[in-house]
């Protein structure tokens, strides 16, 4: 709290602070979850481990559908995070 005061100086600037840190670690939460699972699919697909890089790929579908649904990321970023994911799955499927 203490490195609040120093930033902002009115009650309404210091509301503002904690309001933004609490949304800034919801956000992180779902972004950070997005990116492990988008990880997680890419290297199972790297791996060339197919059944289970499809089950990844929906995992990761689902957490960008979310991160874009509470406004994390904006729909068009989550449409080209998906639509890059589906099109190495795709490739690799294609590959086997």
């Amino acid at each position: 709290m203490a490195t609040l005061v120093k930033k902002a100086k009115k009650h309404a600037g210091l509301k503002a602070m904690r309001q933004s840190l609490r949304r800034r670690a919801r956000n992180r939460v779902v972004r950070m979850t997005a990116r492990t699972e988008i990880k997680d699919a890419n290297a199972l697909i790297a791996a060339g481990n197919l059944v289970e890089a499809e089950q990844a790929v929906r995992v990761a579908i689902r957490a960008l559908d979310k991160a874009a649904e509470k406004g994390v990321i904006k729909k068009n970023n989550a449409a080209r995070r998906k639509a890059r994911l589906m099109n190495k799955f795709n490739q690799a499927k294609a590959a086997a």
